[in-house]
């Protein structure tokens, strides 16, 4: 194992000299031969100065370690060796020797769950892989607001991975632990050992769901150009409709959250998102976020919002759910970090409100859009909806006589 000088360490982790010399001075940080350091003491030097900058004094963490209260050994695991250190690049030397805009640059650092950072600071280790992938894209054209729509998306979305999986992983592997009766630093050493265990897999887990859903998308980006091909050739033709946008709530939800509790509120949330994807899914139409009681959809079908929307009000009542109300709107949206915008979205939201318990409310629309004989539509009237100018035609959707 090659060692780390005493200026690597300092560098790598982003403090000063004179903190690694404090660490080893409290017993923190131990010296391998000829005076070097290990790359766990890099890693080591960086947690324990970002605990300090968060408030833990270093003196009163020192002195657990001294007495074994508590132990930073674990950061020698597999698991963490993926945490590498600073460069020996500056944001500014990077933007000059790649051509990338320092502004570009900061949202790759944003990525990272960091701060915008100065022109002088160092890059991280890890950013300059992604760094190789922005070079790429503007070499050959890519407009840098799109790239940054990109990794906002990637820090939004892998944010809440992490989040998720340390929510797991308290629960389900540091609290049992603990309650078996270790010690904080009996705990940090096994879940250390287990942790490098289970990261390779979760790694493995990760690159194998993003490439199935990589594969769906492109196989439906796919179909369309195919479609739109052979629709310029003569060969086939297909109706042009609008998307549709649909909202899904669950009426009494806050008065459930008074009478039972957070706790509740969450698990009932988590049932109902698992199933209504599974109905969206079913139905070739896709959740695009979460909202608590609700959940928003999209579809590049109108007929097919519908349908779905039958068998989520139906899925509720089975599994005695709170009833649902959904309500759904036509038209054209703008698709941005993920997301979808624009009127469209505002009306299907406004029409989910209006709604009542168990009914699926769609606009005039919905109602031109949808095919075939399996829907049945009962006019409500022009209803004027909150926040939106001018009265929205409302029709409560039904399925047809037999259809199930």
């Amino acid at each position: 194992m090659t060692g780390h000088s005493r200026h690597d360490v300092a560098h790598q982790a982003g403090v000063a000299t004179s903190y690694v010399d404090r660490l080893v001075e409290l017993g923190m940080l131990a010296t391998l031969v000829e005076d070097t350091f290990s790359s766990g003491d890099v890693r080591r030097a960086r947690w324990i100065h970002n605990f300090e900058r968060a408030g833990v004094p270093l003196e009163d963490m020192a002195e657990a370690v001294r007495d074994g209260t508590l132990s930073f050994s674990f950061l020698d695991e597999s698991a963490f060796d993926r945490f590498a250190g600073l460069s020996n690049t500056t944001f500014e030397e990077l933007s000059s020797e790649r051509g990338i805009p320092l502004e570009l640059l900061a949202v790759v650092r944003e990525a990272f769950g960091h701060p915008e950072p100065r022109p002088e600071d160092y890059v991280l280790e890890e950013e300059l892989a992604v760094v190789a992938a922005v070079e790429l894209q503007l070499s050959s054209g890519f407009r840098p607001v799109v790239i940054e729509r990109w990794l906002r998306v990637y820090e939004e979305s892998l944010r809440r991975i992490a989040e998720t999986e340390t929510d797991w992983y308290g629960s389900e592997v540091v609290s049992p632990l603990l309650e078996a009766g270790m010690v904080e630093a009996e705990m940090l050493e096994a879940q250390g050992e287990f942790g490098s265990r289970m990261a390779p897999l979760v790694e493995q887990a990760l690159v194998a769901i993003y490439h199935g859903q990589q594969e769906r998308v492109w196989t439906r980006s796919a179909v369309e150009r195919t479609e739109d091909a052979l629709e310029k050739a003569g060969l086939h033709s297909r109706l042009h409709g609008p998307p549709a946008v649909s909202f899904l709530d669950l009426t009494g939800y806050t008065r459930l959250t008074e009478e039972q509790g957070d706790a509740a509120a969450a698990n009932l949330a988590a049932e109902l998102r698992a199933l209504v994807r599974r109905s969206s899914l079913e139905h070739g139409g896709e959740s695009v976020k979460w909202l608590g009681d609700g959940v928003m959809f999209y579809f590049s079908d109108p007929t097919n919002s519908v349908l779905a929307a039958f068998d989520m009000v139906e899925v509720a009542v089975a599994r005695e759910l709170p009833p649902a109300r959904v309500g759904i709107h036509a038209g054209p949206v703008v698709f941005q970090e993920g997301d979808y915008f624009g009127r469209t979205v505002n009306v299907a939201a406004r029409i989910a409100d209006y709604a009542r318990p168990g009914e699926v409310l769609v606009s005039q629309e919905v109602v031109d859009a949808a095919s075939g004989t399996r829907l049945r539509f009962d006019e409500i009237g022009p209803v004027e909806l909150k926040g939106i100018a001018g009265a929205v035609s409302l029709h409560t959707a039904r399925r047809a006589d037999g259809e199930h």
